[in-house]
């Protein structure tokens, strides 16, 4: 199937430089990543040199300044690249791109000295060396609040101690964000702290790649730290405000999944109407069944209207004004509008799109990651409702 750039949303966030940036992207995507996205998926890697003619063409610094490698463009730049990597299918590559350029690249140009950027920075941006952030730990998931690898002061720096599982570029990473805590306030409550770990560091060991259900060529593994050393400057940002520091990664990283959601969904919809143009049964292409038709329109519709929340959301994210209720909302309604139009489109392929060979069962099951990635479903419905109503007040002897 030919791929096709996004449609362009009537909206203030893309101008014409990044219609153009999308044009250039889907007609890559196509050429070097479509005819290779099975493959790569069985062989559960794709190649490293992806991240490095990512690099070449200045597509891994897209929203990072000149000084440090990049193009000097803006968040939206960097929407456009993860969208069209996702709207041609090959999600493992998105996801990894992703991580790489949105999640562990901008920590380190927000909170770091200027030292730390120019060290890390450039060789991010070229594709020489792929990042990785260390957040979920074995039993924790979504409780950020819960971590338990810690860092102290110890031999002219920091140790650092414990485990971070479903590392996202892991078993490959050349630098990790790692979250850890760092102390406790006077109420006894943990104080959180960001270090930068060079994937090379002695005590640091990585567990074998996790075997997932899908984004197969992702790696994707457990991280060990035991009394890893790591020098003064491994500490990013002001010791102590890491949970504030990781709170604000996550917003970026929630519209991210939320567009490439929608990009996704698009993906699933072409694949959906292709099929049933093709497909004839009962003397007719499936295509000319109106319940079909009706079926396909309403999910088109509800594609749409996640795709105006996401750029609307993130448009407002770009310059600072979007809250955190917002960003939940877009994640939530993108990730749910990609499950429904996934979930048909399998079901009109019939028995096929239960088949390898059709790539709508590969598209279903990232949708479903889609739901627990970047904070589950329940975590952005909690969010939403704390501020609608307000924090959760628990009084002794109520009955509910």
């Amino acid at each position: 199937m030919a791929v096709r750039a996004s449609s362009r949303p009537a909206h203030p966030l893309f101008r014409d430089e990044h219609e153009q940036l999308r044009e250039a992207i889907a007609a890559w995507a196509g050429d070097r990543l479509v005819p290779h996205i099975e493959e790569w998926e069985r062989r559960a890697e794709f190649p490293a040199e992806v991240f490095t003619e990512l690099g070449e063409l200045g597509w891994l610094g897209l929203q990072y300044p000149e000084a440090y490698g990049g193009q000097g463009g803006d968040f939206a730049a960097n929407l456009v690249l993860c969208e069209e990597l996702s709207r041609c299918g090959a999600e493992s590559v998105s996801t990894a791109v992703a991580v790489h350029t949105a999640m562990a690249g901008p920590p380190i140009l927000r909170f770091g000295t200027e030292e730390q950027r120019q060290r890390h920075l450039p060789e991010l941006l070229a594709g020489r060396r792929i990042a990785a952030i260390a957040i979920s730990e074995p039993g924790g998931g979504s409780d950020v609040a819960g971590i338990r690898t810690s860092a102290r002061r110890g031999g002219g720096g920091w140790v650092l101690n414990g485990g971070k599982t479903f590392i996202t570029n892991g078993a490959r990473a050349g630098l990790i964000l790692v979250i850890a805590r760092t102390g406790q306030r006077d109420d006894g409550r943990p104080l959180f702290s960001l270090f930068l770990v060079e994937g090379d560091t002695p005590g640091l060991t990585r567990g074998p790649k996790l075997e997932k259900l899908g984004r197969h060529a992702s790696d994707t593994c457990e991280l060990f730290f035991d009394s890893v050393q790591l020098p003064e400057d491994a500490l990013l940002g002001e010791e102590g405000r890491g949970f504030h520091q990781i709170m604000w990664e996550l917003e970026a990283e929630r519209i991210m999944s939320a567009a490439t959601s929608v990009a996704l969904g698009r993906h699933a919809l072409d694949l959906a109407v292709e099929y049933v143009r093709g497909r004839r049964q009962f003397g007719a292409p499936l295509a000319d069944k109106q319940a079909i038709r009706h079926e396909l329109a309403t999910r088109a519709a509800r594609l749409a209207a996640a795709r105006d929340l996401v750029h609307g959301t993130a448009w407002r994210f770009q310059r600072d004004r979007a809250g955190a209720d917002e960003i939940s909302m877009a994640k939530l309604f993108a990730a749910e509008a990609l499950g429904e139009v996934a979930d048909y489109a399998l079901q009109l392929h019939g028995g096929y799109g239960y088949m390898r060979e059709y790539p709508i069962g590969r598209v279903w099951i990232e949708a479903r990651a889609k739901r627990i990635t970047a904070g589950t479903d329940e975590i952005q419905r909690e969010i939403i409702a704390r501020h609608l109503l307000g924090p959760i007040h628990v009084v002794e002897g109520a009955r509910p």
